[in-house]
């Protein structure tokens, strides 16, 4: 049997995605290919794995990972009241 696993190169590595089988959104870490037979047969997988807001890892299918919607930098009613 050879490897368990080898890290796979990315565009949106440390970067904020989102995962569009379940709409979470956190930054990848690493995407991996991972060998996720539990039989004596082989079966690689590219896995992504997501940091999600609460600090927890979760994975998904690398071809399920697209960047994360920009975010608005600022609510409209929080603005600085002194430049009004």
């Amino acid at each position: 049997m050879s490897e368990q696993y080898e890290y796979v190169p990315h565009r949106l590595l440390r970067r904020r995605v989102r995962d569009i089988a379940s709409g979470t959104e956190g930054v990848l870490m690493a995407v991996i290919n991972e060998n996720v037979s539990d039989t004596g047969i082989e079966r690689w997988m590219e896995l992504a794995y997501i940091r999600g807001a609460c600090g927890r890892e979760f994975t998904t299918a690398a071809t399920n990972v697209e960047p994360a919607p920009d975010q608005p930098k600022t609510a409209a009613g929080r603005r600085d009241r002194r430049s009004a």
